[in-house]
């Protein structure tokens, strides 16, 4: 019995180094799930280009998240995750780390459950903005939206977002954010001048002329590099500087406490702004990644067989 899987068997640019390959399921069956979508985020991509070489055994299956049906005839929807790569017909997880859907969860809503809404509700409980002014770098991203979106509920003063495409501008003002062009660097540096915690998710310039221009007693977190390009400062950071990753910050949680975030989380989905989706067949993975990289466009999904295997 197999599956089909998008692979990567060395590093490279994502177009180039992956592939869509049979693969053999694991004898004895288990618990396994069929998946029905899967998001296409740069935390998907990134590690495909080696950034995370140091952590990832190849070959590896792509993906880290998405929704599926278990194979048992229930019909049971879960997020297969913590099981390896989500981009693969058939998922063989772990039952005790699978998280029940839902009913009233729609799949492409399901599908986009953890990382970006994980990491924006970890982010916000970890440096509290009550009464604070935030600065937002990528903010048309979908963590940027839901860090915006629950900020302003926790009681942020303010928020600002730094943005590239001008297709963006009003999706940011119907949000509440402040728009702030990426190439009006006086701008950026006032709003960095006035920032009590900025979120950070490109890194490079943008990110180290915010770290360069905050204050003493500001934090800045950066958690993500979507300019490919790390933070050089010009000097000693006045504000504290932290970094975030998403799988340290979850490292030391046990079932039953990953379960439980799940169960908080679920309540606040279903209202939190969510980008329109585009449901790309697998087989149509280079059209999917390309889709994705479009700025503005709808957040891309990729959509598997009905059973998975083949």
């Amino acid at each position: 019995m197999q599956t089909h899987a998008l692979i990567y068997r060395r590093f490279g640019p994502p177009l180039e180094a992956l592939a869509l390959e049979p693969l053999a399921l694991p004898p004895g069956g288990g618990f396994r799930v069929a998946m029905l979508l899967s998001p296409v985020n740069p935390s998907d991509l990134i590690p495909v280009t080696g950034a995370y070489a140091h952590r990832i055994t190849l070959p590896c299956v792509a993906g880290y998240e998405g929704v599926g049906r278990v194979l048992d005839g229930t019909g049971r929807r879960v997020l297969p995750l913590r099981a390896g790569g989500t981009w693969q017909g058939v998922v063989t997880a772990d039952p005790d780390w699978a998280v029940p859907v839902p009913d009233d969860i729609p799949d492409s809503l399901a599908a986009r459950a953890y990382i970006n809404p994980m990491a924006a509700r970890a982010m916000l409980a970890r440096w509290p903005v009550a009464g604070r002014r935030v600065l937002l770098s990528g903010a048309g991203s979908q963590c940027a939206a839901l860090l915006a979106h629950w900020a302003q509920g926790d009681g942020a003063v303010e928020v600002a977002g730094i943005y590239r495409s001008p297709a963006r501008r009003a999706v940011l003002e119907a949000l509440g954010i402040r728009p702030i062009p990426m190439a009006d660097h006086r701008q950026i540096a006032e709003a960095a001048a006035r920032a009590d915690v900025t979120f950070d998710s490109l890194g490079g310039p943008v990110g180290t002329l915010v770290l360069d221009r905050m204050r003493a007693g500001s934090d800045f977190v950066g958690y993500g590099l979507l300019s490919g390009q790390t933070i050089r400062p010009e000097r000693p950071p006045a504000a504290g500087f932290h970094r975030f990753h998403l799988r340290e910050a979850q490292a030391a949680l046990g079932p039953a406490d990953w379960q439980a975030a799940f169960r908080a989380l679920w309540p606040l989905l279903r209202h939190a702004p969510m980008a329109p989706v585009r449901e790309v067949p697998l087989a149509e993975w280079r059209a999917a990644l390309a889709a994705g990289a479009e700025p503005g466009s709808a957040k891309v999904l990729l959509r598997f067989p009905e059973d998975g295997t083949s």
